[in-house]
């Protein structure tokens, strides 16, 4: 949005302000017209005129024209067009290594830590037995932890028990539905507290 020597270059190669049914082109010329007194002062270094425009065109403006022809140059492709044997073998031989140390891998292990609150269905429910039913409950991938009674009122108590559980075997639905399938101890299951380890 600011002119530039760029500008400058090319205004001071054109003789005459170009014709009206060329008004944008007029427009900037009267633009860059009105910069006559700060044009030195304008960002950017004056490099001859035929350093601007498209590089296919040739410069006629009488300045060296580089001879180069750059459509010929592939920035982004190799010297050779077929890959050697010898590269397309030490590819594959890389891409081989790079499996067998990818398979090797120990595979990382999902777990949860899981705080259930199990409730009784009154003051008279024996806890102890509740908890053994609870612990009773064998999986793999689950791992029962402690465990502690915590009053809720009235003299009931809930029973509060930690396990660790492996994400891909054992979910929270799968444990309420075994904790709760103790009928005549279990009330209901919620799940107080669920980390990931």
């Amino acid at each position: 949005y600011v002119p530039s020597q760029a500008d400058i270059a090319v205004f001071e190669a054109i003789a005459a302000p170009p014709p009206a049914d060329l008004f944008h082109a007029l427009r900037w010329y009267n633009h860059i017209k009105s910069y006559e007194k700060q044009k030195a002062s304008l960002p950017g270094v004056k490099k001859a005129l035929g350093k601007y425009g498209p590089a296919d065109v040739e410069d006629t403006t009488g300045a060296a024209a580089d001879s180069k022809d750059d459509d010929d140059i592939d920035l982004f492709g190799s010297d050779d067009e077929e890959e050697s044997e010898e590269a397309k073998k030490l590819r594959e031989e890389r891409l081989a290594q790079y499996e067998s140390k990818k398979s090797k891998k120990p595979a990382v292990v999902a777990k949860s830590s899981i705080l259930l609150d199990v409730k009784p269905w009154d003051d008279e429910t024996d806890m102890a037995k509740l908890e053994e039913c609870v612990r009773s409950i064998q999986a793999d991938g689950l791992v029962w932890g402690s465990s502690k009674l915590v009053p809720v009122g009235y003299g009931i108590k809930k029973l509060q028990i930690q396990c660790v559980v492996e994400d891909d075997k054992v979910g929270t639905d799968m444990l309420e539905e075994r904790i709760t399938a103790f009928e005549d101890y279990v009330q209901s299951m919620d799940v107080a507290a669920f980390n990931k380890i």
